[in-house]
């Protein structure tokens, strides 16, 4: 039996990913401005995971894995990094940065449908689900605005909107597969290293082929936006979230799709001027409120062998 981490590791890891990758959107918005979403990709987890699998093979950590591992590590990867993050680096060309948040936010329902269906293991009570709603609703405050004038997004910002989506059932599949997948023998850095790089070379992969005649400008801005992504996204915030899969029932960790709007708008505004208003605080408010419900929830875990009715201890 495996020992439970501690509070205040959990604590600091939702931290990690609440504020981090919150802040990814604006560092997206800003690497895209001159630099195709494909390569922009590409570079950003080309180069933090080479760097972590170089840091892997130096520490001694094990980066050798059987192909169904790497195979398992590369769908994750291209699911999570380019099914998900390719999908709204696109956006973020036409989509403002904050909204772009918002519009992602609706993850957790993904979370929970895909979860069911491929674990089946866990079952968030009646007052997370009550929770979630609460955090739908603090969404639809939050873009109400934009819903009331369609001109402010128009047809192409619709069809993102669309496409963020997909992007969001990406992510939450990738997330759940990689819970589903795991093994005790497998070092988590080193099994996101391979990940990460897996969705490097699938992202430069579609650059060549879509990408390769769109202008591209490295600039001072774009190549500082892709650093701080390297560092912040991928290095600190996707370490944190992987190993909160790991720890923390998959309904739970969902819960930084209601956190980083916040922190995605706020940025928007005092960066980039985006709008705020009483609706984004109101929205915001209420996000964090459904994601204190949802965080102390209790998780039902259904019995391994269903000979012996003993009911297991819930997560923590």
């Amino acid at each position: 039996m495996t020992n439970a981490p501690s509070s205040w590791k959990i604590i600091l890891a939702f931290g990690l990913v609440y504020v981090f990758w919150g802040s990814t959107y604006l560092g997206i918005r800003i690497a895209v401005e001159q630099i195709p979403p494909g390569f922009m990709c590409a570079t950003r987890f080309l180069v933090a995971g080479i760097a972590m699998l170089a840091y892997c093979a130096a520490t001694g950590r094990k980066i050798r894995f059987t192909g169904l591992q790497l195979a398992h590590f590369a769908i994750v990867g291209i699911l999570l990094l380019m099914g998900g993050n390719l999908t709204l680096s696109y956006a973020e060309q036409i989509v403002p940065s904050g909204l772009s948040a918002l519009l992602v936010a609706v993850s957790p329902l993904w979370f929970l449908v895909i979860d069911s269906l491929l674990l089946g293991d866990h079952h968030i009570s009646g007052r997370g689900k009550i929770g979630l709603a609460i955090g739908i609703m603090g969404v639809i405050v939050l873009i109400w605005p934009d819903l009331m004038q369609p001109t402010v997004l128009g047809r192409r910002e619709l069809w993102w909107s669309i496409a963020l989506q997909g992007g969001s059932l990406s992510w939450a599949l990738g997330s759940v597969l990689s819970k589903k997948w795991k093994t005790g023998s497998v070092d988590p850095f080193s099994s996101i290293a391979w990940q990460v790089v897996f969705a490097g070379m699938a992202n430069l992969a579609f650059a060549f082929v879509v990408e390769r005649n769109s202008p591209t400008v490295w600039t001072a801005r774009g190549l500082g936006a892709i650093f701080y992504l390297v560092v912040c996204g991928s290095w600190i915030g996707y370490t944190a979230y992987i190993w909160l899969l790991q720890h923390v029932p998959t309904s739970k960790v969902s819960t930084y799709a209601y956190v980083n709007p916040v922190v995605a708008v706020f940025l928007g505004w005092l960066v980039l001027h985006e709008r705020i208003d009483r609706y984004i605080l109101m929205g915001s408010a209420i996000i964090v409120a459904s994601v204190v419900m949802v965080t102390s929830a209790k998780i039902r875990t259904r019995p391994a062998v269903e000979e012996l009715p003993t009911v297991e201890p819930a997560g923590d």
